[in-house]
């Protein structure tokens, strides 16, 4: 957090620093960069990198030149040179860091290319930007009404207006091409304004609406996730996973993105073992692999006329058969290089949160039989006696 004061109100804006998520470190909002350089000099008879970042909505961001010169500080709202018009945004980092940036995003280097900063915002600037924005959901719904009433097979995920009301840019998702011609003319009469329609992936709709992913952290492309790299099943057949598409798949519907980031410690790691279609040649017979465990450096093998007697070797001793099998000699049998595992003590029920036995209903407590008993007893002698007194 870039404020150590910021709490959540009833309408999900930030409170504490009053900023409504334009904290002047940018440390309320997503993707965020933490400036590094600010603390230290330039060298002498150098001037600083006159180009900026600007955050627009959900995390969109561009570089802008700044050819007057303004002094522009992190979370300063500007008017940024925009197709027709201009859009506000928000500064998000200045000074030689942004150069490093457009290196790692492979931007080029000369800043006359780059669109232009025209000023800081005014407040008549602001006041249009909060109008509009504030008109985002209300037309999000209109369109998906017109949408759904020409037939047409897509989703509309997102709106986002230009800062000067005179474009609105919606965002969709398809699984194949659209003719979204007679849309657009739909949404020109219904909204009054310039339309452009932009057809984004899967993943980056996740990215744009967020959420909370199965890990119960926000999602990682919405807080700092830019390269969305392919994912395919062979990440989770590496890594031994349940090949279970409810399990693998994210909020996006395709494979979840973090089983990319431990698979290159996992392909290391199978460098040690054999394939699996490797077959050890020994006097007993020939045996073929069943499982294996990365973690525990372990392979299973059964001959292949005994399928259902596994027997557990190390990665180390399968790689010594193998040696002597490709120089044409053969082991006696796998028991002599059989490892013991050693199975734990399994336990049927532990009390560990202080619960009662799980046959606690199983049995009737005695003393109520007892209670029950002897009321029936004394209930049969007042009878008895009422009798003989009769």
């Amino acid at each position: 957090m870039g404020c150590t004061s910021c709490a959540t109100s009833t309408n999900g804006q930030p409170k504490g620093c009053r900023n409504n998520g334009t904290c002047g470190t940018d440390g309320c909002n997503k993707l965020t960069v933490f400036d590094w350089l600010s603390n230290m000099s330039l060298p002498g008879n150098q001037e600083p990198f006159n180009a900026v970042e600007v955050r627009f909505k959900n995390g969109r961001k561009h570089f802008y030149q700044n050819p007057e010169k303004i002094s522009l500080n992190i979370g300063d709202v500007v008017a940024t040179e925009a197709a027709n018009g201009h859009d506000i945004g928000m500064v998000t980092l200045t000074g030689e860091l942004v150069r490093v940036q457009m290196k790692k995003k492979k931007e080029s280097n000369d800043i006359k290319e780059l669109p232009k900063i025209y000023r800081k915002a005014t407040q008549k600037d602001i006041d249009v930007w909060q109008r509009v924005r504030d008109k985002e959901s209300e037309v999000q719904k209109r369109s998906r009404e017109i949408a759904i009433r020409l037939g047409l097979q897509m989703k509309i995920s997102d709106v986002e207006y230009q800062g000067d009301a005179s474009k609105v840019i919606f965002y969709y998702t398809a699984e194949e091409r659209v003719d979204f011609r007679e849309l657009i003319k739909d949404f020109a009469r219904a909204f009054g304004t310039r339309i452009e329609m932009k057809q984004v992936g899967f993943r980056q709709e996740a990215a744009r609406l967020g959420g909370i992913g199965s890990c119960g952290r926000e999602l990682c492309c919405s807080t700092w996730l830019t390269d969305f790299r392919s994912v395919n099943t062979a990440a989770a057949r590496f890594q031994q996973l349940s090949l279970n598409p409810q399990k693998l798949a994210g909020q996006c519907g395709k494979l979840k993105c973090c089983l990319n980031y431990e698979l290159d410690t996992y392909l290391e790691a199978l460098d040690e073992f054999p394939k699996s279609d490797v077959k050890l040649l020994t006097e007993k017979g020939v045996a073929i692999c069943q499982k294996s465990d990365i973690f525990k450096r372990m392979l299973w093998y059964s001959y292949e006329n005994e399928g259902m007697n596994w027997y557990p070797l190390d990665v180390d001793k399968v790689n010594e058969i193998i040696a002597l099998n490709k120089k044409g000699k053969k082991v006696v049998s796998l028991e002599e290089f059989t490892v013991e595992i050693e199975q734990p003590e399994e336990e049927i029920f532990s009390n560990v949160v202080g619960q009662d036995s799980l046959t606690r209903f199983d049995k009737p407590k005695r003393r109520r039989n007892k209670r029950r008993n002897k009321k029936q007893n004394q209930s049969r002698n007042r009878n008895r006696n009422s009798q003989k007194n009769a």
